[in-house]
Formats: C-alpha cells, sequence, structure tokens
C-alpha cells in the first residue's frame, strides 16, 4: 500500500465513521420515554457501521504511520489496539442492548433497562477512548503526519473523556449529564468524538490528494 493510499483510505474510513455517528447520536433523543423497537435497532444498526468503519480507520492509520514513520509505529500500534478494544467493548454493549429490545414483548428504554451496559457505555468506553485520543495525539505530534491542530485537539478530548471515567460513582438516570449512562458520559462523548473524527478523516484524506 503506497503513502498516498493509505492516506485516502485512513481519511475516508474516519469519514464513513463519523458521518454514521453524526446520524446514530440524534436518534437518541426523539423520544422522551422508552422508544420504539424500531428506533432502538435503527440507531443501533447505524452504529455497527460506524464501528466497522473506525475498525478500518485506526488499522489502516496503523500502516500509515509504519510506512511513513516507522519510528513511531509502536505509538500508532497502541492508539490501533485501543481504539479496537473500544469498538469491540461498544460492540458487545449494542449486541446486550439489541438482544433485550429483541426479546421483549413491549417498549423498553436499553439505556436504564439492559444494566450490563452502564459501565460499558459510560466509564470503561471513556478510558479506552482517552488512551485511543491520547495514543493518537502523541503519534501525529510526533511525526507531523497532519497539522498540529489534530494532536492538539486528540489530547483535549482525551482528557474529557477521562473526566467522564469516574462517573459510574453518579446512578444511572440517563437525564443526568454525569451519570454513568448519563448523556454527558454516553450520548456528547459520541458527539464530539463524531465531529472530531469528521474532522480528522478529511484532514486525511486530502493530505492523500496532494501527493
Amino acid at each position: 500500500m503506497s503513502e498516498t493510499t493509505a492516506r485516502r483510505l485512513t481519511g475516508a474510513a474516519g469519514i464513513a465513521a463519523a458521518v454514521a455517528l453524526i446520524v446514530e447520536v440524534p436518534l437518541y433523543f426523539i423520544y422522551s420515554g422508552p422508544p420504539p423497537d424500531a428506533n432502538v435497532l435503527a440507531r443501533l444498526l447505524v452504529g455497527i457501521f460506524a464501528l466497522a468503519f473506525l475498525i478500518v480507520f485506526v488499522t489502516s492509520f496503523r500502516e500509515l504511520v509504519k510506512r511513513v514513520h516507522p519510528a513511531y509505529e509502536w505509538a500508532a500500534s497502541l492508539a490501533s489496539s485501543t481504539g479496537l478494544a473500544y469498538a469491540t467493548i461498544t460492540l458487545v454493549s449494542m449486541g446486550l442492548e439489541a438482544g433485550a429490545v429483541i426479546a421483549t414483548d413491549h417498549s423498553i428504554d436499553p439505556t436504564i433497562d439492559v444494566n450490563g451496559t452502564y459501565i460499558l457505555y459510560g466509564s470503561i468506553g471513556r478510558l479506552l477512548l482517552a488512551m485511543f485520543l491520547a495514543a493518537t495525539g502523541f503519534t501525529l505530534a510526533r511525526t507531523n503526519l497532519l497539522p498540529r491542530w489534530t494532536a492538539r485537539s486528540a489530547y483535549v478530548l482525551a482528557g474529557i473523556n477521562l473526566a467522564f471515567v469516574p462517573s459510574l460513582f453518579f446512578g444511572n438516570t440517563p437525564a443526568d449529564f454525569y451519570a454513568a449512562n448519563g448523556w454527558g458520559t454516553t450520548a456528547s462523548m459520541g458527539a464530539l468524538l463524531s465531529y472530531w473524527l469528521l474532522a480528522l478523516g478529511i484532514s486525511t484524506y486530502r493530505s492523500g490528494a496532494k501527493r
């Protein structure tokens, strides 16, 4: 794989993951009570595709760094590994939600009724995402693959995600900002990730077009 191809693949995967996440997040706020099954399953399906694109993104990012700056392959591998772990944990959470919705004969709110997802979406997901963002930011800063803002923004988002790790002590009410499954801990972090990924994907893709 050439450097240009790696940049374009990484960028395209980042853009695709971001678009899917941007579509997914608002679907959580359409209904005030238990949403219909169609809503839950639709947002989970979109989320599954988003995470599939994220897996392509982190894998191709590692290969790009390996090709262009092999001395920092270890940092890119850390970013890739934690990104893959984050995607895996989130996919497991989605599977638990989908299974509960399919198996129940009435509408439920899986963000409340599926207890096993609280910490997976919350504290565990926030810690893994913080590690992924920090490793990505370090890699970008050291290799100068992209403009400086990409590394700095990654560090900022890593810090924000890290601040939400203790949210497991603050209950399970989704309407609360800092609850284990609160809208700040989960939905807002997903929104921030999606727009950061979109900007990073566009920057990466455009860097490939210049070569």
